[in-house]
């Protein structure tokens, strides 16, 4: 299978996030059937995407890093970014 072939499974923490009339779209995902770490990613209202270099030993601990992202650098510090990795 190549990798855009590649299946995944979503967290339930995924999905549409809305903060100060901003929205993004959060996903968190891993191989699907496997006991892989979560991925995260953030994409904007543009399809700019934040994308993690950390993985994530739970989709909760991938969803906490995500909120304190929020809290921490405002949830405009995910707009008019082009492809962009988080350490």
């Amino acid at each position: 299978m190549t990798e855009n072939e590649q299946q995944y499974e979503f967290s339930e923490f995924s999905g549409e996030f809305v903060d100060d009339d901003i929205m993004v779209t959060i996903g968190i995902y891993r191989p699907a059937g496997s006991n892989a770490d979560w991925t995260l990613e953030v994409v904007d209202q543009e399809g700019y995407s934040t994308v993690w270099d950390d993985q994530f030993a739970t989709d909760r601990d991938a969803f906490q890093e995500f909120l304190a992202t929020v809290h921490r650098d405002g949830i405009r510090s995910f707009l008019d970014q082009s492809i962009r990795t988080v350490h």
